[in-house]
Order: structure tokens, then C-alpha cells, then sequence
């Protein structure tokens, strides 16, 4: 994503909106080619060296922030790595022990030039079976300038090997690492990207987004999740009304506490906001209203309005995957299980009465009994007290709740329903949660 100084916006009358670009203008397709060209011109040379040909191009075009901005999304393609034929901090202090009596080596020696300097390095060179040049080299090779540019994209330099990430992007501030569709880095990609970052940045200070959907509900939710967001999700109709029927709703709305109104403007919680956005382009319909915080003196906010007709583009994975490292982890302990019971992705709602909840799993048995699990993530206090008050008023008697202990809370929380509260430390036993369904499901209709 961007930085805060690279974010581009303008706020006026009340609303915030950020300063996207055409797409098709000839001018940014052809910096955004110039700007891939020398990313693809510099695999496998020093990083310094590329942020010095990204300054020349941005002296010489006048959108600095533009360039920088677009520069910014390339460098998070790009994996930076030592190389060297000897570890630096090796080269260094051999370098360091043998030239203590004399002097400081500070510059490449030639033989005309200075034959003791020259010494020095060869010593130590032959001692760590290097050559001369590559004992120069590697003296400073572990600085950030030096580093090698050993990745861009899907391409490698020569003699590296593929890290086989899932991306090469900025990582999530969660447990989870992101999940990104197979794109290939384009114009277009550079550029549609860029808009979405636009967008991001504006997020940072959300204190409050409320979002519709009209499709790809699974892939939305699991997003929330994924991003450590609480939420509060109601049935809708066409329209975007609120209705009591789950049954009749044509899609569903949520409201998503953001990071100023929860943990003091925390931006890490607003980078995770950030991150969500994303998600909403891989519908076909969406609506987005934020409030951003524009003054933190006096606390006023401005409007954040976005939908499907802003026409951005998602680098995300329409297949939503696992919503935390604790449920990864359950999946993988329960493929390797002694156990009749499933575990399955839960994509249906549970009616809460006004709102609904969508579930991480379900756990089914081959008799036609069933339970459903929710795991309880990053939830303040006030967000735990309401969505237990609407659980128990829902009165759904197989969910089951796995709670972390490290949540500021305790089984007086759960008061009603502790007999299915699993408390965990690092991870969810899989015979515990077993054991739990065993008592707890119900017949499936």
C-alpha cells in the first residue's frame, strides 16, 4: 500500500475523496511502463542503484507523487536479499582484525595504489576462500542500498531461486498471510492498483465503515474476518433496506468498527481496514460509506463514499481462505484425526434476529448431527457483551464458541452457555472440539 505522503486526496464540503487517475491517460501509461522497464532492467542489481534511477525519472516528471506512489507498489513486488560469496559481518571483522595495526580499510585497493591496503583484503580473501573482488563486495553487502533486487513479480534473477511465496506483497498485520490472484505486472495492473491504493490511504483514519453487498457474500465475510475486523452483518433487500427476513434478503449490509474509535487511532488496526477494501471490488454490486477522522483535535470526521461504479479492481483471490493461522491450523490437525466428525467451511448465516452471523466452520457427523463453531478473534469487551447477548436470545444450542484466554475476558462472560465456551492458549484441540459436538449438535434439517 501507499504511505501517508504518498496518499493523494482533497477534502471538501464535509466529504473525502481521493484524487484518482485516468487509467487511460498517455502520460501516466507511459511513466508506469518507464517505472516496470527499470524494476525489469535492475534484477539483480543493487537496491541504491534503483531508488537512484526512480529519483531521476521523478525529477524529470512533475507528478512527484504520482511516480513515487507508483514506484512505492513496485518496490512491494520486489524481494531485496544479502549476496554475497561470504557473510558480511565475516568480511568485516577479519578485514577489521587484520588491518587494527595499521589503519582502516575504507576504499578498493589497486595494486599502484596502495600494496599494504591491497594486502590486507588478499589475506583475508584467501582465508575465506573468496576472491578479491567478491571480498570488496561483500563487505557491505548486508547494507539496505546493497542489497540485491533478487525478485520482481513471478521474475528472478539469475542463480536465485523462486521464493514460491503466495506474494511477494506487503504482508497482513495479522496472523494470515493475504491471498492474491495470479496477476502478471501490466499498465493496467500498475495503474488500476494505484487507484485502489488511493482508496486505501484515505482508510487509515476510518472511525466507522458501513458496507453493502449484493453478491459473493462468502468471499466478503471471510475478508472481515481474515483482517481482525468486528462487524455487525444485517439481512437487506434490493434496495439496501434492513428487513427482518432472513430468508427474503437479497444481500447483506455490515458495519465494521474502524481504529480511531476503538483503540485510540491505533493505525495498525487502520492498516487492516485499509487492507480489507480489497475484498469489496470482487463483488459485482457494492456499496461502501465511511467516516474518516479529519480533525484529531476536535474529533470531526468527513465522509468516505465509495461503489461498484468507482470501477476499482481487486488483486485479491476471489477464493476466501482461512480466516486465521488458529483455523488454518484446525484444519490441518483435523485432516490428520482419528475421527468420524467433519469439519467443513460454514458459508450459511445464523439469524441473531435483527442480524445475522456467518460462522467459521461446521462440524458434521455422518449420523446427521450437526454443530457449528465460531472462533472468537479480536473482540473489545462492549463487542463481546452484544454479540453474546444476541447469541443467547437467538438461542442456537449447538454453536460453540473457541475463546482465546489471551481475550480480556472470562467464563462469567459466558454465562449460559460456558458448557460450550472451549478456551485455548496457541491453538484449538481438535478431540476437545469433538468432544464439545458430541454433546452439543443437533439433527440436521
Amino acid at each position: 500500500m501507499l504511505t501517508a505522503d504518498l496518499a493523494r486526496s482533497r477534502t471538501r464540503n464535509g466529504t473525502v475523496q481521493p484524487l484518482f487517475i485516468d487509467v487511460g491517460d498517455p502520460q501516466y501509461r507511459e511513466t508506469a511502463a518507464e517505472l516496470i522497464q527499470i524494476f525489469e532492467d535492475h534484477i539483480g542489481e543493487p537496491k541504491g542503484e534503483l531508488e537512484e534511477t526512480i529519483d531521476q525519472l521523478t525529477i524529470a516528471d512533475t507528478d512527484y507523487k504520482i511516480v513515487q506512489g507508483l514506484a512505492k507498489l513496485l518496490k512491494d513486488e520486489c524481494e531485496f536479499e544479502t549476496v554475497a560469496a561470504a557473510e558480511p559481518q565475516d568480511i568485516r571483522q577479519l578485514l577489521f582484525q587484520k588491518s587494527n595495526k595499521t589503519y582502516p580499510i575504507v576504499r578498493q585497493p589497486t595494486l599502484g595504489e596502495d600494496t599494504q591496503k591491497l594486502e590486507v583484503y588478499s589475506t583475508v580473501a584467501d582465508k575465506l576462500g573468496i576472491s578479491l573482488e567478491e571480498c570488496y563486495r561483500g563487505m557491505y553487502a548486508d547494507l539496505d542500498d546493497n542489497k540485491r533486487l533478487v525478485q520482481f513479480g513471478h521474475r528472478v534473477s539469475d542463480g536465485h531461486e523462486d521464493s514460491a511465496k503466495t506474494s511477494t506483497t506487503t504482508q497482513l498485520t495479522g496472523d494470515s498471510e493475504e491471498s492474491y490472484a495470479e496477476d502478471a505486472i501490466t499498465v493496467d495492473w500498475l495503474l488500476t492498483r494505484y487507484n485502489l491504493a488511493l482508496a486505501q490511504a484515505v482508510l487509515y483514519d476510518a472511525t466507522r465503515m458501513q458496507i453493502r453487498v449484493w453478491d459473493s457474500f462468502g468471499t466478503v465475510f471471510s475478508y472481515v474476518k481474515l483482517f481482525g475486523l468486528m462487524h455487525r452483518i444485517y439481512p437487506i433487500d434490493g434496495a439496501g433496506n434492513r428487513i427482518a427476513d432472513t430468508d427474503a434478503a437479497d444481500g447483506y449490509e455490515a458495519i465494521l468498527d474502524g481504529p480511531a474509535s476503538l483503540f485510540s487511532k491505533s493505525r495498525k488496526y487502520g492498516i487492516r481496514m485499509a487492507n480489507f477494501l480489497p475484498a469489496l471490488p470482487l463483488c459485482d454490486r457494492w456499496e461502501m460509506e465511511a467516516e474518516i477522522l479529519g480533525d484529531e483535535a476536535t474529533g470531526n470526521t468527513v465522509a468516505f463514499d465509495l461503489d461498484h461504479t468507482d470501477d476499482l479492481s481487486s488483486h485479491y483471490s476471489s477464493q476466501g481462505d482461512f480466516d486465521s493461522d488458529v483455523e488454518r491450523t484446525l484444519a490441518q490437525k483435523w485432516e490428520r484425526a482419528n475421527t468420524d466428525w467433519e469439519l467443513v467451511r460454514e458459508d450459511d448465516v445464523l439469524d441473531l434476529g435483527a442480524e445475522v452471523m456467518i460462522p467459521d466452520f461446521a462440524v458434521e457427523h455422518p449420523d446427521g448431527r450437526r454443530a457449528i463453531l465460531e472462533v472468537v478473534g479480536l473482540w473489545t469487551p462492549e463487542y463481546l457483551d452484544d454479540r453474546l447477548t444476541k447469541i443467547r436470545e437467538a438461542d442456537a444450542d449447538n454453536l460453540l464458541l473457541a475463546v482465546s484466554e489471551r481475550l480480556d475476558c472470562s467464563s462469567e462472560d459466558f454465562e449460559g452457555m460456558d458448557d460450550r465456551v472451549l478456551w485455548f492458549k496457541s491453538g484449538i484441540h481438535v478431540y476437545d472440539v469433538v468432544e464439545l459436538a458430541d454433546e452439543h449438535a443437533t439433527e440436521m434439517s
